[in-house]
């Protein structure tokens, strides 16, 4: 029976393949009209193809060529995608001639050059598409006959710019979609743009517009004039109240409220309006739906209370991302922001909040990341912060927090990153808080804390920023303090550690340079660290988290009681740029430098070290800061050291002599020098030893003295012989 279904399959598609309707339909595949077929040949060998992605681009077959499109049966091009193929070089004419193209989509290439003028040709274009590229110039006055173009987008070409065209939004009354981000236009805005009634999408962030910001009257669904210089106050957007979803005027210069008629925008689910001028308090009129999902009204100047309810919130809708960051309002923070219960990111940093932090903030079940720093915020860490299990940051740093830190915080097992700096915080470390795994940066510096170091910190095997700076830690400095391997900076400054500098797993690839090829580096002063934290609504209700450390490479164990030689070890990491190990009390010579090529700042003043300072101390070629000052070196400095760049930098070391312009050393007078000390330390040895021993006795002649002179001492002595 199977082998008879099998043989019936068999000549059903035998029959079907041989068919002459299948034939027929095989045969319909459009060959590519000639002519569009030789214009699409002098485009290609005029680019530069590195990755040999046109190399489908022969025969006559439409469907084999790479990004082609045709009309069938005619073959004549209708749409050409060529997005992300590394193609470069400049656009050739030949493209103008494909008369029945209706899309051209050549973004996130390195395409230079002018945007042919002859691409008005193209009547039939609707979607133009030359994002992420290199074009210049300006947008060509041949656009203008494009009338039935629906789509243009020229964002992230930044040398393509100049005053965009009166005519741009009366051109074509079908253009639905107009995208001019990160280019460098600049002027006002065409007044046509305002009453295209068919657009609904205009982006123009990261340019150089200015004038006054004005209605738009047509229904927008997205409006993007972020990175400008838009001056005036905000207009309430009326005739888009059914449509707009998204409102980003961030970055501009406009002024005065927030006018209680953005509550109409019934659609609105991103709002932002950071880093401008606005001011006044927040009208408690103003309600946002529940649609809402992104409100950063960050880096204004608005003030008073915070808006006990800014938007409606359901169990599936509701704000994801609130903040209200540096900004001047007061007072307590809202228990009904608690109420929030979708809200992912919370940011309230750098204002004037007073009192508790919520105690019911644990409520907020999906809160990822939570910033309620530089505040006067009292109190103590929320017990029922635990319950926000899904937390990745916790920063609350610049407060007047006390308390101690609770052993069950071992329960936010996702966090990163835990800043509660720059407080009144007292007490231990937990032992519990090996349980957090994940922290990658922690910032516990500038609070009462104290005790010895325990092992719960070599639980955080994937930290890269480590301060316990200024507290008041002591004991011997544990002998994992190197042991992490993603370890990017320590500093246990201004503690009360003593004994020696561990040498244990300090191997010349221990400490690494954790930046990409390019990024950002720190431009703060040696020693000190920057995070830059980015949270943004990436979807309806998902949230994008990631953050930058910028701090040089280093250690920083300065001001402690530490003692002994530096280990030789810690000059033999090769990515340290920054080492402070001022103000204790080591000892021995200083290492060489030359397996520290990173080097950008050195500090070993303060301490007891000696010997001669040898001739490659400049030798990293970065080196910008070197402090040996007060110490005990010796020896002569020549000016072809080259030390002349850092002055004062070996101040206090009465034995070293340091030649300069004009002064030269000599070294008869720094033997007799030398001499002279000793010749001082032979004599003032016994002297020093006969005045201790003088002052020890007669001390315990007036203290018998006064016991025997003292009433009731000699009544308890009496008392006892009897």
């Amino acid at each position: 029976m199977n082998i008879l279904k099998i043989a019936d399959f068999t000549l059903f598609f035998l029959f079907f393949v041989c068919s002459p309707a299948s034939l027929q339909a095989q045969s319909q595949l459009p060959d590519i009209d000639p002519q569009d077929k030789a214009s699409l040949l002098i485009f290609k060998v005029s680019i530069h193809d590195l990755n040999r992605s046109l190399s489908t681009w022969y025969g006559s077959s439409c469907s084999n060529w790479t990004g082609l499109a045709c009309h069938n049966p005619t073959g004549k091009v209708l749409s050409i995608t060529l997005s992300g193929l590394n193609l470069s070089g400049e656009l050739h004419p030949s493209l103008c001639k494909l008369s029945s193209l209706q899309s051209l989509d050549l973004s996130r290439n390195n395409f230079s050059g002018n945007v042919p003028s002859c691409f008005g040709s193209l009547r039939n274009l609707r979607a133009l598409n030359l994002s992420r590229n290199g074009f210049v110039g300006s947008i060509p006055d041949t656009f203008v006959s494009l009338k039935e173009l629906r789509e243009v987008v020229l964002s992230e070409n930044r040398d393509l710019g100049g005053v965009i065209p009166h005519w741009f939004g009366g051109f074509s009354m079908n253009l639905e979609r107009i995208d001019l981000s990160f280019c460098s236009f600049l002027g006002e805005l065409p007044e046509s743009l305002l009453y295209l009634k068919s657009l609904n999408y205009l982006n123009l962030e990261s340019n150089n517009l200015t004038g006054t910001l004005r209605d738009f009257q047509q229904p927008l669904v997205v409006l993007n004039l972020a990175s400008n210089r838009f001056s005036g106050t905000l207009p309430c957007f009326y005739s888009s109240r059914p449509s707009l979803s998204v409102l980003n005027l961030a970055e501009n210069l406009l002024v005065g409220g927030l006018p209680s008629c953005l509550g109409s925008l019934v659609e609105l689910s991103h709002l932002n309006l950071s880093f401008n001028g606005f001011n006044y308090e927040i009208s408690p009129r103003l309600m946002f739906s529940e649609k809402l999902v992104m409100l950063d009204l960050s880096h204004n100047g608005f003030s008073g209370r915070l808006p006990s309810r800014i938007s409606e919130t359901t169990e599936k809708l509701g704000l994801v991302l609130l903040d209200l960051s540096h900004n001047r309002f007061s007072g307590d923070i809202p228990l009904r922001i608690t109420e929030l219960k979708s809200l992912q990111a919370l940011r309230l940093s750098h204002n004037l909040l007073t009192g508790d932090i919520p105690a019911k903030i644990g409520n907020l079940t999906y809160l990822q990341f939570i910033d309620l720093s530089h505040n006067a915020l009292t109190g103590s860490i929320p017990l029922n912060i635990v319950g926000c299990f899904q937390l990745l940051a916790l920063m609350i740093s610049n407060n007047n927090l006390s308390g101690e830190i609770q052993p069950e915080l071992d329960a936010l097992d996702s966090l990163k990153i835990l800043d509660i700096s720059n407080n009144q915080i007292s007490g231990e470390i937990p032992l519990t808080l090996a349980g957090l795994k994940s922290l990658e940066i922690v910032d516990i510096s500038s609070n009462n804390l104290s005790g010895n170091l325990n092992e719960a910190i070599t639980k955080w095997s994937n930290l890269k920023y480590l301060s316990l700076a200024r507290n008041k830690f002591s004991g011997t400095l544990p002998s994992w303090l190197f042991k992490f391997d993603k370890i990017q900076m320590i500093d246990y400054s201004s503690n009360r550690f003593s004994w020696f500098i561990p040498d244990d797993n300090l191997n010349s690839t221990r400490f690494k340079d954790l930046h990409a090829a390019g990024e950002e580096r720190s431009a703060e002063p040696p020693g000190k660290v920057e995070i830059k934290i980015s949270a943004a609504v990436v979807a309806k209700d998902e949230l994008s988290f990631s953050y930058s450390l910028l701090s040089m490479v280093g250690i920083d164990l300065s001001d402690n009681l530490l003692h002994g030689e530096i280990p030789e070890a810690l000059f033999r990491q090769k990515n340290i740029e920054y080492l402070n190990l001022s103000y204790n009390f080591l000892e021995g010579q200083l290492p060489r430098l030359e397996k520290l090529p990173r080097l950008k700042a050195l500090d070993l003043s303060h301490n007891s070290l000696s010997g001669q300072v040898t001739g490659n101390i400049s030798a990293p070629p970065g080196l910008t800061l070197l402090n040996l000052s007060h110490n005990c070196f010796s020896g002569i400095i020549t000016e072809k050291e080259g030390l002349g760049k850092f002055p004062g930098a070996l101040a206090g070391n009465p034995e070293l002599c340091v030649e300069s312009p004009g002064s030269k050393c000599d070294p008869a007078n720094i033997d007799a020098s030398q001499e002279e000390i000793y010749q001082n330390e032979l004599v003032e040895g016994p002297i020093s030893i006969w005045i201790f021993c003088l002052s020890a006795f007669i001390s315990f002649d007036f203290g018998v003295l006064g016991i025997f002179c003292s009433a009731r001492a000699r009544s308890y002595i009496l008392q006892t012989k009897a």
